[in-house]
């Protein structure tokens, strides 16, 4: 997240903070923040520009998070006007969530994307209940696009993980 500001450093805070109140409106365990969603904020004085990278290109939640962001940053009171604006460049990629983040997800039971992608394009990714990296893919297409479904072959629950999103692909 960047930062080009006349705000005080307690501002942009309270602008942070703001943000971390915002969830994504299919996971509300993670923020936009953890997400690594927000790209840029603009602003001086009492006005503000927020960027944001939806995670996927004609994500349906788009709306809700954008109500949700000017929301959360209108609650400051010195803050009179504020601004959302998607942008696609860069590309969100899934290495922006956070450690944070990560946690976040595997606690909402959804494994975090896998870090590493192997030199045919697979992807691997562990548990997030027991851990094991034990798993077979039942359905790369989940309940929403960024999601598929697998199965742990140790604990014997089904779970979904976040789909790896690279420009390397």
């Amino acid at each position: 997240m960047e930062w080009r500001t006349e705000f005080t450093r307690d501002q942009e805070n309270q602008i942070e903070e703001a943000l971390m109140t915002v969830k994504d409106p299919e996971i509300d365990s993670i923020s936009v923040i953890e997400l690594g969603m927000i790209e840029l904020i603009k602003g001086c004085h009492n006005q503000v520009s927020i960027y944001v990278l939806p995670t996927f290109m004609g994500c349906p939640a788009l709306d809700i998070i954008k109500s949700n962001i000017l929301k959360a940053v209108s609650s400051l009171s010195w803050l009179e006007q504020a601004a959302v604006f998607f942008i696609y460049d860069p590309p969100w990629t899934s290495d922006r969530v956070t450690e944070e983040g990560r946690e976040r997800l595997k606690e909402f039971g959804i494994a975090p994307p896998p870090e590493k992608i192997d030199e045919t394009g697979e992807w691997h990714v562990a548990c997030p209940y027991c851990e094991s990296i034990y798993t077979t893919m039942d359905n790369l297409f989940g309940p929403t696009a960024c999601r598929s479904i697998l199965y742990c072959k140790a604990c014997k629950n089904p779970f979904e993980a976040m789909k790896p999103v690279s420009t390397l692909m």
